[in-house]
């Protein structure tokens, strides 16, 4: 018998990219999982995921409708779960007016899951961080960031501030009022992988546009990349590892890529499914022009031409933690676009 079965894990956000792999190893791991979704109506969608990745999960899967915007049904959501894996985060916004806008939801939406986790007893909470709280705002280096770096913040996006304020936010609040609740954070770098259905995060449109002939070329931009099963696996580690308690963690498959190698990977293993790839470089002035109509391209510019290299050997090292080559975690998102057909939607 299994000695998971007892123990109940809360994973927030649970219709998400990330989420839904991690809710997908629980249940292989013979935990039982609860996940909160903003709206019940998700429910059979997050199931279809599931399936698609392997699993029937029955009822040792329930759902309850959360929000981090509002108090309401977390104390309930907690209720007698071991663990928390906090995925849920406000997605970025293009749009916004003031970046407060994203830093205030998302950083009291880390502290509304603490705060809850700990007056319920939870004994340790994984918070879903991002690489975008580690590289920004320092110089050009070519040697990898690792867990000491933090972001400037004075020189940071909106969208990059967000996460690394609302980490720091939680380690603040493990120090000065966590009574105990421990907490382990995952950085991961671009997540790519096997999408299990049409909710992907937005870095898998960048393989779509690449397979769709959407993007005329590739903008000078560098990423480490890893594998969605692998940040799962890593969330799982993290949760349980006693080594991982008041740690934070970077997520990569292994060196940064230039964007054009990408498009490489792509050219070189998928014949004719690549067929509308470019594998070439767009000069920056380009996309500085497109930049002035187009939002999305705007929130790359600060990017161009920088190296983003970080290690993951911390991870590697404490937690044992093995991941899929860069190439593996590519060419699986391109794959499993193609398989579940979502290329044209």
């Amino acid at each position: 018998m299994n000695s998971n079965n007892e123990k109940l894990v809360l994973v927030t956000g649970g219709s998400g990219f990330i989420a839904v792999h991690c809710i997908l190893q629980l249940l292989n791991a013979g935990f039982m999982v609860r996940a909160t979704l903003r709206s019940l109506s998700r429910e059979s969608d997050v199931r279809l995921m599931l399936k698609n990745g392997g699993v029937e999960a029955g009822d040792r899967l329930t759902f309850i409708e959360a929000d981090l915007s509002s108090d309401a049904h977390w104390p309930e959501a907690m209720n007698g779960c071991t663990y928390v894996l906090h995925v849920a985060s406000p997605t970025p916004k293009l749009d916004y007016k003031h970046e407060d806008e994203m830093i205030i939801p998302a950083r009291e939406g880390v502290l509304q899951v603490l705060r809850t986790a700990r007056d319920a007893g939870v004994k340790r909470v994984v918070l879903t961080s991002a690489i975008g709280a580690v590289v920004y705002g320092h110089p050009n280096q070519t040697a990898p960031f690792d867990e000491a770096t933090w972001t400037d913040t004075a020189n940071a996006p909106a969208y990059q501030k967000s996460k690394t304020l609302a980490e720091k936010a939680a380690w603040e609040f493990i120090e000065k009022e966590g009574n105990g609740l421990e907490l382990a954070a995952i950085n991961p770098v671009t997540v790519m992988g096997p999408v299990l259905g049409p909710d992907y995060s937005h870095s898998i449109h960048l393989i779509k546009n690449l397979l769709t002939g959407k993007m005329p070329g590739c903008p000078k931009i560098n990423s480490g990349f890893v594998d969605v099963r692998d940040v799962a696996d890593l969330h799982l580690r993290a949760m349980e590892h006693p080594a991982a308690n008041g740690q934070r963690f970077i997520a990569t498959a292994g060196e940064s890529i230039w964007l054009v190698a990408v498009a490489r990977i792509l050219k070189e293993h998928l014949g004719t499914a690549a067929g509308k790839v470019k594998v070439k470089e767009l000069p920056n002035f380009l996309l500085r022009i497109a930049a002035l109509k187009d939002p999305m391209v705007r929130s790359m510019i600060p990017l161009l031409g920088r190296v983003m290299n970080v290690t993951s050997a911390k991870a590697v090292r404490l937690l044992g933690w093995s991941p899929r080559s860069t190439e593996e975690a590519v060419l699986a998102s391109a794959q499993s676009l193609i398989r579940l057909q979502l290329l044209n939607q």
